[in-house]
């Protein structure tokens, strides 16, 4: 790997890596038989350097060796010569030398944000930086890849099996066809696998066709978190205008991303993140101006939220600073600038101008108009009014609000904070065509079902959420269901398992091919009972037709023998999407998913270490297809997000290279780490949009419950002195003793 952040190759010498023992082959770029990309976007990402070192870890060359140990053995033995340049490594760095992936800034505006700032009665400026993240899933990059006949089977670590295909394809000059992705499951993805599989796996089928034998390779962890992307970190600067009572009249917010050596997902990440700068909040007049900057740096990448996260963090934060400016109540704020409720909520519901929690809310003065985001979707499903008074109620907020104000007055070491967040997160691939997914449903002659779908298994339980799909639709139990693994030769052109639709795209496609088997199974079976096929049903492991009822088994029986076809293949296509990224006009998402947290946390004012004391969640999954499942998913998306914000800290020295590449200098939150009191509930209310079984997505949503986290420190770190704290993110030990200065105004 690269020793320098940037720099010109000038030589490379790999004699000794050829001659180490174990080692059956040894590739620079110019030994590729094909340029080998491994981008998922701009063809900007060459597998190996072909002269431009971009970042320090950057692959300089490819050992192919007996054995793991062996090839690393021989790697250090390559001798590289660099002429070093200075790197461009942070946000000020790339401003200042104009390094970035887009001629300019992406801009969006409604309405005259710079007049309504100008007349507006109050204002608010300031600036949150946010740290990146890394994925860490348990089971690091891997890739196996096995010659057979002109053709490559690969197996992958990945969350995007037909984009490895089509890398693989590109890399050794195959059609698609000649190319079989499998993925039987993931120890963790969180993203980090979308696209940064790419490069194991072309690697992998590089080595076999020059070999011509199998080749697998893994990442150890240092060097999965030297190569590997993280979560963005932004800079986002702030100027609101609001009203004497606390409404948002205008906002200009500047979103500023790292997003590394190549473009990777970056423009299509930093789009979510100017998507959800609104969060749950109209905001009259808004201009939202996204900087997608290029350093030297490794290339951040997808991870959960895309981009959503920071975008909702920054109008979080805006907001909290307008409370603590204003000396109004935090959540009294939120509430008062909330989108309004649905149409016949407003005409019959307790609507805006209701009493919640003890607090009241202005009405809206035209709460027709206040439904529409920046980007000029209009928001029909908001529920966020009666999920915040239900949340308020049953977290007890207005009594520990209050006896968090007495104990931080009889407390001067130990000061503790609490705050509520609110989350509403756009459901669908921002790039419209992603938004489809197919199947393949087998049912054997002794009634037994397999199925196959495009989405990867990574520990969140999309297969059992899919099979119990299938299992509903065909009126069969649960354990006559078998799921296989994703694989490119089964189901073609999939979606990566991500943007949080899994289920919805996979489980609609398994929908569709179970419906067709079960209309053709009920025409056969209702003309053997001379009935109609709308007699016909399926439920329970039985088939009634007409008056008879008969079991599954032999139902199946009866169509095989009728030479009925008993495979059927699915598709579904999200529908009403339409989407401008250049304007920043048009409706990118299907549904929104809301969700809601309080948390109460304490913090030692002499070490700056903290807790979270207790979370309350409430959060929106329409009619869940598993309430187990999402319930885990709600609590390791929170604790993910509070890690973020918290605890997990990445530190690059000045000459780019990354110093937190190990548990041991990079602190993921552990158990003890969760709040003491964890109380999460479902919000029992289905989805109002056709997906299936009325479900909502549940994988991306709770991470942003999170940010109640990072909320609550910095109320703890106010209660300090009458400054603002000026918290910033993650919010480590000694971020938040420099926040306890800035309250006492000591620094």
């Amino acid at each position: 790997m690269a020793g320098v952040a940037r720099g010109r190759l000038l030589s490379l010498d790999l004699s000794a890596v050829r001659a180490a023992p174990g080692v059956v082959a040894a590739l620079a770029s110019s030994d590729l038989r094909r340029p080998a990309d491994t981008s998922p976007s701009l063809h900007d990402e060459p597998l190996l350097c072909d002269g431009r070192v971009q970042f320090l870890g950057q692959p300089l060359f490819l050992v192919i060796a007996e054995s793991h140990r062996a090839a690393r053995r021989a790697a250090r033995l390559g001798r590289a010569e660099i002429a070093e340049e200075t790197p461009v490594l942070t946000i000020e760095d790339a401003l200042r030398e104009g390094w970035r992936f887009e001629e300019g800034p992406r801009i969006w505006t409604r309405g005259d944000p710079d007049a309504a700032l100008a007349a507006a009665p109050r204002r608010v400026r300031g600036q949150i930086r946010i740290g990146g993240q890394e994925h860490f899933y348990l089971e690091g990059q891997a890739a196996l890849a096995i010659p057979s006949e002109g053709q490559m089977e690969v197996h992958s670590s990945t969350q995007h099996p037909s984009e490895v295909q089509h890398k693989v394809a590109e890399a050794l000059g195959l059609a698609m066809s000649d190319v079989r992705v499998v993925v039987r499951r993931m120890g963790g993805g969180f993203g980090g696998k979308e696209s940064q599989a790419n490069a194991l796996a072309v690697a992998c089928a590089v080595a076999a066709e020059a070999t011509g034998r199998p080749c697998r390779m893994r990442y150890d962890r240092d060097d999965d978190m030297m190569l590997t992307g993280k979560r963005h970190d932004f800079r986002i600067d702030y100027d609101a205008g609001f009203d004497e009572e606390g409404r948002l009249l205008a906002m200009v917010v500047t979103q500023s991303a790292r997003c590394g050596w190549s473009a990777d997902l970056s423009l299509a990440v930093c789009d979510r993140a100017m998507l959800h700068a609104d969060n749950a909040y109209f905001i009259p007049h808004v201009r939202i101006v996204s900087h997608r900057l290029r350093t030297n740096t490794q290339s951040a990448t997808a991870f959960r939220g895309f981009g959503g996260p920071q975008g909702m963090l920054g109008m979080e934060r805006l907001l909290d600073h307008a409370a603590h400016q204003m000396g109004l109540d935090p959540v009294e704020l939120r509430r008062r600038n909330f989108y309004a409720p649905p149409r016949e909520a407003a005409r019959s519901g307790p609507g805006t101008g209701a009493r919640f929690g003890g607090l009241h809310s202005p009405p809206l003065s035209r709460p027709e108009e206040n439904r529409t985001t920046p980007y000029g979707m209009e928001v029909t499903d908001f529920i966020l009014h009666e999920m915040t008074e239900a949340l308020l109620a049953s977290s007890d907020h207005a009594r520990r609000r209050e006896a968090v104000r007495e104990w931080n007055a009889r407390h001067p070491v130990l000061k503790r904070g609490i705050a509520y967040s609110p989350v509403k997160f756009g459901i669908s691939f921002t790039l419209t065509h992603l938004n489809q997914a197919g199947a393949l449903v087998h049912v054997y002659r002794d009634g037994s079902v397999i199925l196959n779908h495009g989405g990867t298994e990574m520990g969140q339980g999309l297969h059992r959420k899919v099979t119990q799909v299938a299992a509903s639709r065909l009126g069969v139990p649960l354990s006559r269901v078998r799921i296989t693994a994703t694989d490119t030769g089964k189901v073609p052109n999939t979606s990566a398992t991500a943007a949080s639709s899994g289920a919805d795209l996979n489980g609609m496609a398994v929908g569709a091919a179970c419906d067709t088997l079960r209309e053709r199974m009920a025409r056969h079976l209702a003309a053997l009972h001379q009935t109609e096929p709308e007699q016909v049903t399926f439920a329970d492991g039985m088939v009634t037709v007409g008056r008879e009822r008969i079991t599954w088994e032999a139902a199946v029986e009866a169509c095989y023998l009728g030479r009925v076809s008993l495979s059927a293949t699915g598709f579904y296509a999200t529908p009403d999407l339409e989407w401008d990224r250049i304007r920043g006009q048009g409706r990118p998402f299907y549904y929104f998913a809301y969700g809601c947290a309080v948390t109460e946390v304490v913090i030692d004012t002499l070490t700056g270490e903290n807790r979270i004391l207790r979370a309350d969640i409430l959060h929106d999954c329409g009619r869940s297809l598993n309430p187990a499942l999402d319930i885990g998913q709600i609590e390791g998306g929170y604790v993910q997000g509070a890690g973020w914000l918290t605890t997990e800290e990445l530190v690059w020295d000045d000459r780019g290279r990354l110093r937190t590449h190990a548990p041991s200098t990079y602190k993921i939150p552990a158990f003890a780490d969760r709040p003491a009191q964890f109380n999460i509930a479902l919000w029992n209310s289905e989805n109002r949009a056709a997906t299936i079984h009325r479900s909502k997505a549940v994988g991306e949503p709770p991470l942003m419950l999170g940010i109640s986290a990072f909320l609550a420190l910095s109320d703890a770190c106010a209660a300090c002195g009458p400054h603002w704290p000026d918290l910033q993110a993650p919010a480590t030990p000694e971020r938040i003793l420099a926040a306890v200065r800035r309250a006492r105004g000591e620094g």
